[in-house]
This record gives C-alpha cells, structure tokens and sequence, in this order.
C-alpha cells in the first residue's frame, strides 16, 4: 500500500515536471509558430504583388535575360491594352458631326452679309454701324427661325436654327467699357482733346452707371453676380462683369430691345469690348454648341472680331455606343489605380533612384493628367444636370453654359497631351528592339551637341526676328508683335513667305534681311543640325554592330511560338532540327553552317552557341568525328526524355518527397535553357524531382554562361594570332634586309657605314626574337593546357598567360627597335 502511494505520488511528479516544461515550451512554440505564419504570408503576398505589378524595375539584379524580357513583355501587353482603351474613350468622343455643326453654325452668323446691298460680314466689320447692321440683320435672322419656307408658323415661342438646333433659354449681349480720363493727355493739346478713353485694363474698367440708368444694360454688374469668368480676346483679356441686355425668345421683342440699345447709344466712345452669347442644343446628334462673338473696340478706332464655336456633348449614356463607352471609362479608371499602385511600389523600392530615369517621370506625368480628366470629367458631369434643371425651370432666362464650354476645351486639350504622352511612352519598349533603339541612342548621345547648337542657333535667330520687328512691325501683319516676328522666321526655313510684303516695307532692309536669314539659317545652321544627326547615328550604327546580340522581345516571342507549335506538333524540336542538320553536313560540321541552318528554323543565336560550345571541345569551330558521335548520342538521349515525357500521364502531387519553396516554384515558371524536355518522375535515389529540376536549370544556365565566356575568348585568340602573323611578317622583312645588306658585301659595294648600323639592328632584333621564342616554349612545356578529354589544347584554341605575355612582349620590343 504504501509503494502504491509512494508510485502515485512520483507519477504525479513526473506529470507535474512534464506539465511545466511544457508550458515552458508553449510559448516558444507559439512564437516559432507565428514566425513562420508571418513569414509565409509575406512570401504570398510578395508572390501576389508580383503577379499583379511585375515589371522589370522589381525584378531582382540577378534575374536573367530571358526572365527579364518576360516582365517587359507582360509589362508591354498591358500598356497596349490601357492605350487601346484610352484611344477607344477618347476618339468615341469625338465625331466628324461636330466639324459639321461647328462648321454650318459659323457660316450661317460669320459670312453672312449684313444686308442684300452690302457684302460686309461678320468677319469684316469696320465701325460701330456695321455692328448694329449685323445684330438687325444676320444676327436676328440667324437666332430666330419662326417660319418654315413654305411661310408656315413652327411651334410657338420656341426657335430651331436650321430647324433643328433648339435655342436654349435666350441670347445675351454685354458690354465692357474703360471711363473717361483714364489716359494723360499733354498739356498742349489740352484745350482741343477734352476727352480721353486708355486701352481696356481692370483698372480702367468704368463700373458707373450710364444712358438711362435703369435695367442691367445701363448698370454695371460685377462677375460674382454674373457667375462669369475672363476671356482671352486679340487685344486684351476681359473680365466676366460689365453691362448686359438679356434678348427676348421673340424676334419682334428682341429687336425692339436692340433698336433702344442703339437709339440711346449703348455702344460710345469708352466701349472696348462686346459680347453676343447664346447655347443651342442639336438632339438628332446629342450636342450642345455653344457659341460666343466677340467684337472688340481698340483705342485706335475700328473693330476686331474674334469667334468660338464650342460643340460639347454634355448628356451622356443615352445609346448603346454611350454604354460602352461608360465600361470603357470604368476601365480606364480601374488601369489609372493599377499604374498608380504600381508606381508607388516602385517608388518604395528605389526611392529617389526611382526619378533619374526620364521615363519614370512621363509614368507620373501621365497618371497626374489621367487623374486631372477624371475630375473635370465628373465635375462636367455634374454640373450639366443643374444647369438643365435650371433651364427647364425658367425658360426666359440665359443658361450660362460658357464655363461648362471652357472646361470642356480644358478636358480636350489635357486628354489631347495625355494621348501624346502614351504613345510617346511606346518608345520605351521599342527600346529592346535593336534596331528601334538606334533611335532613342542617337538622340542620347548627341544631346550636348544639340543644346550647344540650339544656343548658337537661337542668339542669330533671335537677333533677326527683334531686326525684324523693329523694321517692319509698323506696316507688315506678319511682323506685327515680336511672337509674330519667331512664327514667320519659323515659316521662312520652311518657305511659306511673301517677300513682296518685306521689300514693299524697306526696299534696303528688307532684301538684305531676307537674303543674309536664309543664308545663315537655312544653308549653314540647317545643316550644322543635320550634321550633327547624321554623324551620331553613323557611330551609334558602328557601335551597335560590334556589340554581341542579346535576346529581344521577337526572340522570346518567337520562342513561345515554337514552343507552343512544338506542343501542338506543329513543328520540329530543336532535337530534330540538329539532327537533320547533323545528318545533311555528313562527316563534318562547322559553326557557320550550324548557325545558318538553325536559324534559319527559328532558334536564337544563344541557343546555336551554347549547344556548339557544349561539344566543340578543342575550340577549332568544326566538329570532330568523335564530337559528332557524342552530339548523337545525347540527342538520342533527348528524343527518348521528349517521348517519355509526351507519353507519361501528369505527376501525383504525393510523388513530391520534399514540400516546394518559394524558390523552387519560380525556377519551375522560369525555361531559359530550353531543355524543359528532361523531366521524369521522382528519382529513385532519393533525391527528389524539384531538386533534380533546378539543378538541371542551374547547370544549364552555367553552360549559357561559359558559352558566352567561351566566345569571348576566341575572340582574344584571333587577336593573338593576328598578331603572331603580324611578328612573322615583321621577322621575314628583317631577314631580306639582311640579306640585302649580304648581297651589297658580296657585290663589293661602298657602303660601309650604312652596312655596319642595318648588321648590327637586325642582329640585336633576330637575338630579341629568339629569346622570346626560347621564353614561349619553355612556358609552353611547363604548364600546356589540356582539353576536356585530357587532351593538350591546339594553339588557336586557348593560349596560356604566359604565351600570351610573350607574344605581348615580343610584339612591343619588335615595334620599339623598328622605330629606332
């Protein structure tokens, strides 16, 4: 009994000692536990990333060719995508309707004459009377189509221009003045000038009352109230205020309302601007045209006219095209998001490295722009459907549609740069084409050249147009501002001028000016630029043809396709390419064939080297009988694998001895070595099919490797050879020297001096030669390299550093002797 007790008792001690150890451990557990948690939901998340914003800035280093060209292709097709998308949104918005509309409603208020007597337009006012015959006349007839042509009434109160554009709510005209005494008049001449009205400016704007002081036509309005915005005119910018008349749905009313503007003189002497504004709305084509004259009154007298026809498409999802220009705006938002992830992952990665590259910065500045067209896009939107419940509410009244016309042209013009900018942005995977990029490398390379050359351009061309300006600004429109004066010189290179006009001018200035431009812009400076093109590109061509061939995109591209008609069955493997090539060269094959005859079935250069390299064991660029057997053989080798691995059913994931890493399963996506065709079922020995795999890459990526060393070193030993050629040479001329110097002895010939010093030179060089032949083959014989097969190397495969040293220094000493 009391054992019992004693064995319960040490058993609960035990089981009390185990309990504690393993809530000591617990925690321990739990932490290793977590880490690894952690640390495999990073290596997901880094795989999700990748999948989904790979491109070659993230690529690691280390990463190879072919895997790189993989991001940039992946990369590529994307782009193409969001670029078709883009030009499908931008050009769908955009129809040859509204050239028609903006075209028929200028010609019908622009070069219509002011009356059946005159042929005064639009166009071609000249004074305030021609503007008050228009608005009585064009103008009226234009806004207000009352009547058909068979004299019947349309619907009443209402007016369709061309019977089919509805006038929306009713025009407006608004006048800017300047008040009186706003400029300095001199004392001389004050006595016959009483009045004095400067050129328009804020400042000079008059804001009192004037004329009947009654209504919003003889009062001044600021621009808050008026909800409008400046304009850019011809002569000044104009403010959105000053005083307006809004016109009648009528045509009686509205010209009551213009003949009292015109009795009680609207229009005098400090008017600098005025302004015709109406909206029409065309529903057979879904557009808005709205459309502002603008008639400006200089200080020197006369009128200016400008125009702006704005036809806008403010109504959307309406058809079916409508529709699917909507998806395509959800698409092209959803890309702006990916681009911008995409960037800032980017960012994260090479922080400030990440904006040295010019293309990096055009990424921005596109996804800024994208972004800029989406809100004015929604802010256009937007509004539209207040100013049309506006104008639906109260007909009688101006719908003031101009802010929603400028930032329509705001919108067009930035989805205008934004679409240059994408196509511009092409370049950079043209790039990796080699020869598309002679292109991009010329321009690189030359650019110091250009900017010098731009300053010494523009300081003579600059020089002629101020010339230009000073002599002729006064008389020729042309050269009537300075801006005008650099577009006309511009003109002149290409040869659009009227000389005429110049020398009318200045008949001493003006042939010299033109002759002396032409001369030096044209003759010297043109051609200095083309120089400077052509003999960049000429180096960049040399350049680019001494450089070793790489992978392109066309490579990898036409490498999935035969990868792909090869699965298909389609086409040959690239083991029954060799070996119909092995068998048509018979007994011998050399490189050149080799490479001729692969190529042209489709394999990249890479691929014909390194197979070459892998059995060309002496390095004497021809295969052997006995390399052409063992090249056989391995081909053997291969054909079975491909037809075991054809023939075999797909893999159990249990046959897999060993979980797959990270690593492992991006060697698996990853086929640089083309011998994917190896594979089997799990080995046997206990190493397991993942292991084997990725061994077998990294071995083959090893012999890539050394194949290119390979070739690299042959390159150094045809320049080793031609240099012993050249020491040959040198040495046979030295001994006909001698020799002649023999015959001149024998001969019995007085030349004594020159016969000693031609003797003792070509002594002193056959001794130096020999001494170096002596040096090379003793280093020859102490550490000859062997072959792959024991076998000592040939001469023209690879040389040791010693014989090469030797030849260095035989061919140094033999060219400081000659020079002596």
């Amino acid at each position: 009994m009391a054992m019992d007790q004693a064995a319960s008792c040490c058993s609960r001690q035990s089981v009390y000692t185990v309990l504690q150890i393993s809530s000591a451990n617990i925690p321990d557990a739990m932490g290793r536990a977590g880490d690894d948690y952690s640390t495999l939901l990073r290596r997901k998340s880094s795989k999700v990333l990748k999948g989904l914003w790979g491109t070659r800035l993230m690529e690691e280093s280390n990463t190879s060719r072919e895997q790189y060209l993989k991001s940039v292709l992946r990369e590529l097709v994307t782009y193409m995508i969001f670029l078709v998308v883009l030009c499908v949104l931008t050009y769908g918005t955009v129809s040859s309707s509204m050239y028609y509309y903006t075209r028929v409603m200028s010609q019908l208020f622009l070069e219509t004459p002011v009356s059946k007597m005159e042929k005064t337009d639009f166009k071609t006012l000249s004074t305030m009377d021609d503007f008050w015959k228009f608005t009585e006349g064009p103008l009226l007839d234009g806004l207000y189509w009352e009547m058909w042509y068979n004299n019947k009434t349309m619907a009443e109160n209402k007016s369709f221009i061309y019977y089919e554009n509805l006038l929306l709510g009713v025009p407006r005209i608004r006048q800017l003045k300047v008040r009186n005494g706003s400029c300095s008049i001199p004392e001389d001449l004050k006595d016959e000038i009483k009045d004095c009205y400067d050129v328009y400016s804020v400042a000079n704007e008059d804001t009192a009352p004037f004329g009947l002081r009654n209504g919003t036509a003889w009062t001044y309005t600021n621009e808050k109230d008026l909800n409008g915005s400046s304009h850019w005119g011809l002569i000044a910018t104009y403010s959105g205020a000053g005083y307006y008349q809004d016109l009648s749905r009528t045509r009686e009313v509205t010209a009551v309302q213009i003949a009292s503007l015109k009795k009680n003189l609207w229009l005098d002497r400090g008017t600098r601007a005025a302004f015709i504004d109406f909206s029409v709305y065309n529903a057979n084509i879904n557009l808005f045209c709205v459309v502002r004259l603008l008639v400006e009154f200089p200080a020197t007298g006369g009128l200016v006219t400008s125009w702006q026809f704005q036809p806008v498409r403010l109504i959307h999802y309406i058809s079916t095209l409508d529709f699917f220009l909507a998806a395509c705006e959800m698409a092209f938002c959803l890309f702006v998001l990916y681009y911008m992830v995409e960037e800032i992952l980017e960012i994260h990665i090479h922080r400030l490295h990440y904006f040295r590259s010019l293309w990096n910065c055009l990424d921005i500045l596109i996804i800024v722009l994208s972004v800029v067209a989406i809100g004015i896009s929604i802010y256009r939107t937007s509004t539209v459907d207040m100013l049309l419940k506006k104008l639906l509410e109260d007909q009688n009244s101006f719908p003031n549609f101009e802010p929603l016309a400028y930032w329509q042209m705001q919108f067009n013009n930035i989805t205008a740069v934004t679409v240059f900018f994408v196509w511009i942005k092409l370049f950079k995977f043209v790039n990796f084409n080699r020869t598309m990029s002679q292109l991009s490398t010329t321009m690189s390379r030359c650019v110091k050249d250009v900017i010098g050359f731009a300053i010494m351009f523009f300081i003579i061309f600059l020089a002629y147009a101020q010339l230009a300006y000073l002599v002729f600004g006064t008389q020729i429109d042309d050269f009537s501002t300075f801006q005008d004066c650099i577009f006309t010189q511009f003109r002149i290179i290409l040869g659009d001028f009227n000389f005429t006009e110049v020398e009318e001018a200045n008949r001493i200035l003006g042939p010299i000016y033109f002759t002396t431009f032409v001369f030096f812009m044209f003759f010297i400076l043109l051609n200095m630029f083309l120089a400077i093109i052509n003999d960049t590109y000429s180096e960049v061509k040399s350049d680019m043809a001494q450089q070793k061939a790489e992978m392109e995109l066309s490579d990898l591209i036409r490498k999935g396709y035969n990868k792909a008609m090869i699965k298909l069955k389609l086409k040959k493997t690239t083991v029954d390419d060799i070996s119909e090539s092995l068998r048509q060269g018979g007994g011998k094959l050399n490189f050149d064939e080799l490479r001729q005859d692969l190529k042209g079935k489709g394999h990249t250069d890479a691929e014909i080297e390194a197979i070459f390299t892998k059995y060309d064991q002496d390095g004497d660029q021809e295969l052997t009988e006995h390399e052409h057997q063992q090249m056989r053989d391995d081909l053997e080798k291969e054909r079975e694998d491909l037809d075991l691995d054809r023939s075999s059913l797909p893999r159990p994931l249990s046959s897999r001895s060993f979980p797959r890493s990270l690593d492992d399963s991006e060697e698996d996506e990853d086929e640089d070595s083309g011998h994917s065709s190896r594979r089997r079922g799990s080995s046997s020995s206990g190493v397991s099919y993942e292991e084997f795999q990725v061994l077998m890459r990294r071995v083959d990526r090893m012999e890539h490797s050394i194949g290119s060393i390979v070739s690299k070193i042959d390159a150094v030993i045809v320049k080793l050879e031609a240099m012993e050629r050249a020491k040959l040479k040198r040495r046979d001329v030295l001994g006909r020297l001698l020799d002649g110097v023999t015959e001149d002895e024998r001969l019995g010939r007085d030349n004594e001096i020159h016969r000693e010093q031609m003797e003792r030179l070509v002594r002193e060089e056959l001794e130096r030669w020999e001494s170096d032949d002596t040096a090379s083959q003793m280093s020859h014989r102490l550490g000859t390299p062997l072959g792959l097969n024991g076998q000592p190397r040939s001469r023209n495969s690879r040389p040791s550093s010693s014989q090469s040293d030797g030849i260095d220094g035989a061919g140094g000493n033999g060219g400081n002797n000659i020079h002596v």
